[in-house]
């Protein structure tokens, strides 16, 4: 096998913390649509997962908050980048009164029954949707529609996409799954989630707790307006009659390109600039070009991540993630 001295500095540099995984061969970069599903891998759980330890929106050595600074660039980056627009503006499509809300549930919150329109690829009920469940977009939204519930007790994510509740307390929805936040399973092969990649939506949502703290530490969910028959590491689904190899596939990688000056841009955006330069973000759903994804919190100021605004496609460049992956069925990292 060809390595290359960018390749193998990647190799050193590049990943995540505390995972101890020995090197494996590296995989083609790109995986058509699976035909029948392999199964979710079993829970990988963190060195520093243990039922004492807090909960926190997935291990360390998840594939989410992997360092992509130093991964080398990707053969195919400029062609992605053209086919979601080099000129066009970023978009922080988040923020105070927009964004994908949220809602923290506590202990012991009640089940309810959940019917799926795509029931053979959702993970089934019941699940702790509480009545006032925020939904994206708001009550009479048309959109997307995700209801995301953070349950940090029993330390799990429940992720519906188009969402609706019914009269007597229960709820139909297009697709729903449910993450064991303190594990690296994926998603059965070929399998979508309430997203179109079959990836969770929560870890890819900047905060405003993370911006006022000054450091997000996860890579940003991003939608392109076309996208590729097929999928990488580590999206399980793709979502396009589309075999154009100059279309990025779901869960392609990119990262905000190390030359930008994020210097002057407000402290939320910065923190959510400088994410985009360490961690990158994950092409997730088909979608408006460049919108990245948050959570709708009046804790953002709009003003400030306006400065957002000011990037463009052509200051990205898309990145080898496959130096990363140890397994395809885990979303564990390679150091």
């Amino acid at each position: 096998m060809r390595r290359t001295i960018a390749v193998f500095l990647a190799l050193v540099l590049a990943g995540c913390s505390h995972s101890a995984a020995p090197p494996t061969a590296t995989v083609p970069s790109a995986l058509p649509v699976a035909e029948g599903g392999l199964g979710a891998a079993p829970q990988s759980p963190s060195p520093s997962s243990s039922k004492a330890a807090p909960c926190t929106i997935f291990p360390a050595d998840n594939v989410w908050h992997a360092d992509v600074s130093k991964l080398p660039v990707s053969r195919d980056s400029a062609a992605w980048v053209a086919s979601i627009g080099a000129t066009t503006k970023t978009h922080p499509d988040f923020g105070n009164g927009y964004g994908i809300p949220v809602t923290t549930i506590p202990a012991g919150q009640a089940k309810v029954k959940v019917t799926f329109t795509y029931a053979d690829e959702s993970d089934p009920g019941p699940y702790p949707v509480p009545k006032n469940a925020k939904v994206e977009g708001g009550a009479n939204a048309d959109g997307d529609r995700h209801v995301i519930l953070h349950d940090p007790a029993g330390c799990k994510a429940y992720e519906l996409y188009d969402a609706h509740p019914n009269a007597d307390g229960t709820w139909k929805a297009g697709s729903g799954a449910v993450y064991d936040l303190r594990g690296n399973a994926l998603r059965k092969a070929g399998w979508t989630s309430a997203d179109a990649a079959g990836l969770p939506i929560l870890p890819g949502l900047p905060r405003a707790e993370e911006a006022a703290a000054g450091k997000v530490d996860h890579a940003i969910r991003f939608t392109a307006p076309k996208t590729r028959k097929s999928y990488i590491w580590p999206a399980r689904h793709a979502a396009s009659d589309s075999a154009d190899a100059a279309l990025p596939p779901m869960g392609a990688r990119f990262r905000l390109k190390a030359s930008v000056d994020i210097a002057k841009f407000p402290p939320q955006a910065r923190a959510v600039a400088q994410a985009l330069k360490t961690y990158g973000a994950i092409l997730a759903d088909n979608g408006s070009p460049w919108y990245f994804s948050g959570t709708d919190d009046p804790k953002w100021s709009n003003t400030q991540l306006d400065a957002l605004k000011t990037l463009k496609g052509s200051d990205f460049e898309a990145v080898d993630s496959s130096l990363l992956m140890v397994e395809p069925n885990s979303a564990r990292c390679r150091p």
